[in-house]
């Protein structure tokens, strides 16, 4: 297991409500309000900790409908709980793995390169999907593209406000006037959060990283 993995591995686990989490799902499969219920949590704290552990590979997601499951990764979950003790004391000699490693600075540097490249990408896109007005002329069929619109948009929501549904579409009218489906997107993809009719923005770390996508 890479360096990289390990770190994300163990920061996705140093936090008490996601080990309950974890301990809940070794049960079996729940969905995020059975979660919410028995860990006295709201969803939305819920799809923020599931956020995490998605993305640290510990746990498995499907919809069904509107209702998100989430189940262990249980293979990665094993794997991860040795990897830190085997990378530390691992002999010497390279493996696969460490000829990916780079040293500090040729890190900096790719780093540089890689957000040069989404920042042209991102404005691109934006540059093609968006007029002068800045109105979306056409929502993008492909999904990369379609995360940077909407990311784009959803930067432009208050964080920690609440918005009533009336709101929300009054806000995606004015860039579209498809604002149902503009709103669905929104919610499918994790950038807010719906409860009895009134939408938040979902913390940026849950937003989709289209930067990822090829």
């Amino acid at each position: 297991m890479q360096l990289e993995k390990v770190i994300a591995y163990h920061k996705a686990l140093a936090d008490p409500t996601r080990i309950r989490l974890l301990i809940l799902l070794a049960e079996g499969e729940l969905n995020g309000l059975t979660l919410a219920e028995r860990l006295s949590l709201t969803p939305a704290t819920i799809t923020h900790h599931a956020a995490k552990l998605r993305e640290a590979d510990l746990i498995n997601e499907r919809r069904e409908k509107n209702t998100i499951y989430f189940s262990l990764n249980e293979p990665f979950l094993r794997d991860g709980a040795s990897a830190a003790a085997e990378l530390i004391f691992r002999r010497n000699g390279q493996t696969g793995e460490d000829k990916q490693d780079m040293n500090a600075e040729q890190r900096e540097l790719e780093n540089r390169q890689n957000a040069e490249a989404e920042h042209k990408y991102r404005s691109s896109v934006l540059r093609n999907f968006f007029d002068k007005e800045g109105r979306l002329k056409s929502i993008p069929a492909q999904h990369k593209k379609k995360l940077v619109v909407l990311e784009h948009l959803a930067e432009k929501l208050e964080p920690g406000r609440h918005y009533p549904e009336k709101e929300i579409n009054a806000f995606l009218q004015q860039f579209h006037p498809d604002y149902a489906t503009l709103r669905r997107e929104f919610i499918m993809h994790q950038y807010l959060f719906r409860e009895k009719e009134v939408y938040e923005r979902n913390p940026v770390e849950m937003w989709p990283r289209w930067s990822q996508l090829s």
